[in-house]
């Protein structure tokens, strides 16, 4: 099995700043892709940022020059810079992770969620 812990949520002041950590651990041989999904209440889940193995990104159009997904491989672990920050970026934040285990099995893995509330 494998788990996300996320963390760094929380309340900031429109065109403020977060940053969100997530690790992963288990039963993991490789981890080809990470990234960052949210959810505001009455919406569907989107996509915020992905980073598969390697050093290319893939943003969101709404966060695009305001927030940087990052990657530590050797930690399995993935950030996510939160700058200039917008009431509209207020939900859940998801950590999502796919990853070959040591069985050689795939899957989706995602992280319990953390709140981040912009607002005055």
């Amino acid at each position: 099995q494998v788990q996300l812990v996320e963390s760094g949520g929380g309340l900031v002041q429109p065109g403020g700043s977060l940053r969100l950590s997530c690790a992963a651990s288990g039963s993991i041989l490789r981890i080809y892709v990470m990234g960052w999904y949210r959810q505001a209440p009455g919406k569907q889940r989107e996509l915020v940022a992905t980073m598969p193995s390697g050093s290319s990104t893939n943003y969101a159009d709404s966060v695009k020059g305001r927030f940087t997904i990052s990657r530590d491989n050797a930690k399995n672990t993935v950030s996510l810079q939160m700058n200039s920050l917008k009431p509209e970026d207020t939900a859940v934040y998801y950590c999502n992770a796919g990853v070959i285990q040591a069985d050689g099995k795939t899957g989706r893995y995602w992280g319990q969620g953390t709140q981040v509330t912009v607002s005055s």
